[in-house]
């Protein structure tokens, strides 16, 4: 007899999602997860801190910028850098908290170690060996640096690193325009700090639509960051206060340096398998390091299922959350369901920048007759009112059938407004389902309704 219907190697969202919906769904579960608490790398050193001091800072941002405007008269708030990390960690412990209690309330078996599979059927956690007829690896991803470069956490740091720096820096150069980066990136410029961002590529967020990621830069460049773009980094000098950054324009092979307090590598990250001894197991493993699995998320290994960063697609927290439900319901003997096409992304910058669907450069490629609609957030009342007028909505819809194919927007409350257009495309809603749905007045949304309108006759506050 098998100690388990499920063991899942790792807490982090995908893996405590899977494991709390296969316990749902009748299966004796268990979860494997090594840091003293759950929820992984999004909930501890992830998405959730760096949320917190996104909100903190923008605050401050507020109170330095737009208060007086609105007759709130006095000093700025100063920085209390230490109680601002008191506040990111009681944010981390609730909800870290939130998941034990969730993992009781389910029954769900909390394995405390680390785990590695000598065996198909078999996890062993410190010198415990559990059976279990199906295991699920959810062990996520790790930061990934660039060679010759050395992270120390301390002067040289990954996000994790950046998320508890023990003072906050008067330089910082962040090396990679990507979401990680430009979020820390904004963090220390509202804090103070002079950031400095050198990008390989010609354009910040590499595969988001570039109209938006141009209207992103500048929008960023006024809150006073600065970009050196088609830079490569050749390597980081650091000691144990200060650093340099040495780089070469890709344009003209030019050398150049740059020196910091700190230098936050955020260079994308990388699947984390070390120890499960997936190549002794016979699992495939890809050219990049994630492991190989089927439409049912199935590894080359009999019993032994993947999801989330440690497998192909996009190292989304919620894209891990819906394969563990997913996989949960496969276990169970039902039907699992990811629908690839309608993940959305979200950089919570302020403004945020949101998506889902195809960009407008994918669409050119793949030969689809389009039409756009856009509307800018100038013409929304509400955005006006709360001094967030940049930016815009831009929806994609097919030329012949009006059925919504994508949509990207930059401006306030993007990360949820995305939703209403994950929602139709779900149900393959035209942009005329959309701009016929009455929306409330005066909120953000109505500037999702005017690019749909946009997409027909024409929006009316344009």
């Amino acid at each position: 007899m098998a100690d388990y219907d499920v063991i899942v190697i790792g807490g982090g969202p995908g893996g405590y999602v899977c494991a709390i919906r296969c316990a749902q769904l009748g299966l004796k579960t268990a979860c494997v997860e090594g840091r003293e608490t759950l929820g992984g790398t999004c909930l501890n050193v992830g998405c959730i801190p760096s949320k917190a001091l996104l909100h903190a800072t923008h605050l401050l941002h507020e109170a330095e910028h737009n208060f007086a405007s609105m007759g709130l008269k006095g000093k700025s708030p100063s920085v209390d850098w230490a109680q601002m990390q008191t506040y990111k960690d009681d944010v981390i412990g609730q909800n870290t908290k939130g998941i034990e209690f969730l993992f009781k309330k389910n029954k769900v078996d909390w394995l405390k170690g680390w785990g590695s599979i000598p065996a198909a059927g078999q996890v062993k956690v410190g010198d415990e060996v559990h059976n279990a007829k199906n295991i699920v690896i959810a062990t996520g991803s790790e930061a990934s640096s660039l060679p010759g470069i050395e992270i120390d956490e301390k002067v040289v740091v990954t996000s994790t690193g950046a998320l508890s720096l023990p003072k906050i820096p008067k330089k910082m150069v962040v090396i990679g325009a990507g979401v990680i980066g430009l979020e820390m990136g904004s963090v220390y410029a509202r804090l103070g700090a002079e950031v400095t961002v050198v990008e390989f590529l010609d354009n910040i967020t590499p595969g988001m639509d570039a109209e938006v990621s141009r209207s992103f830069q500048k929008l960023l460049k006024k809150q006073g960051l600065n970009f050196i773009m088609g830079a490569a980094v050749q390597g980081v000098e650091a000691t144990k206060t200060k650093a340099k950054v040495t780089y070469k324009l890709r344009k003209d092979d030019s050398e150049a340096t740059l020196d910091a307090d700190v230098v936050l590598v955020a260079t994308g990250r990388r699947p984390f398998t070390d120890g499960l001894g997936l190549e002794a197991l016979g699992a495939e493993i890809l050219p990049r390091g994630q492991i190989k699995t089927d439409g049912h998320w199935a590894t080359t290994v009999k019993g032994v299922y993947a999801i989330g960063d440690a497998i192909e697609g996009p190292m989304l927290a919620h894209k891990a959350e819906d394969e563990g439900m997913a996989v949960a319901e496969v276990l169970a003997g039902k039907s699992g369901h990811v629908n690839y096409g309608v993940i959305p992304g979200v950089i919570y910058t302020q403004p945020e920048v949101a998506s889902v669907g195809k960009t407008e450069e994918q669409l050119k490629e793949e030969g689809v007759a389009y039409k756009v609609g856009k509307f800018s957030f100038m013409g929304n009342a509400r955005a006006k009112a709360v001094h967030q007028g940049d930016g815009f909505v831009k929806l994609l819809a097919d030329k012949n059938t009006d059925r919504i194919l994508g949509c990207h927007l930059i401006g306030p409350s993007a990360g949820d407004l995305i939703h209403e257009i994950c929602v139709a495309m779900e149900f393959g809603a035209s942009a005329q389902d959309l701009a016929l749905t009455c929306h409330a007045h005066p909120t953000f949304s109505e500037a999702m309704r005017e690019a749909a309108l946009a997409c027909g006759d024409g929006a009316i506050h344009a």
